[in-house]
């Protein structure tokens, strides 16, 4: 039993891993700086500033998450479309080859017909 508690606690943990938040960036800090600044209001103290200031930092992180999460699943969205789409496309140039061989037979069919006209005005 004593070998297990101590495999326990001398269990190593990688800190980057383990934070739950990441540090934010220095743009997001700036931003939630100009706008705890230009919300201040008279008398307030530095420290109910950076408390405000912290709360919109946090918005700005779980906004970002949203967003990228939203990315994602539209990139996700779109690549299976792209696939389900490949496989249609495969089929299509062989339809296009039946519309091809269509309009191969159209342009001897009018030239036939303009020799004939132009036969029959000879002999007019």
């Amino acid at each position: 039993m004593e070998f297990l508690t101590y495999a326990k606690s001398n269990k190593k943990t990688n800190p980057a891993t383990t934070s739950k938040a990441a540090k934010p960036s220095v743009e997001t800090q700036q931003a939630a700086t100009t706008i705890a600044n230009g919300i201040k209001k008279p008398g307030q103290s530095k420290e109910q500033t950076k408390l405000i200031e912290q709360g919109i930092q946090k918005g700005i992180e779980l906004y970002k998450k949203q967003h990228k999460a939203k990315a994602r699943e539209a990139d996700k969205a779109k690549k299976k479309l792209k696939n389900k789409a490949t496989p249609s496309a495969q089929l299509q140039p062989q339809s296009v080859g039946d519309n091809s061989a269509k309009q191969n037979i159209l342009p001897w069919v009018l030239l036939v017909a303009s020799w004939a006209i132009f036969a029959a005005y000879l002999v007019l």
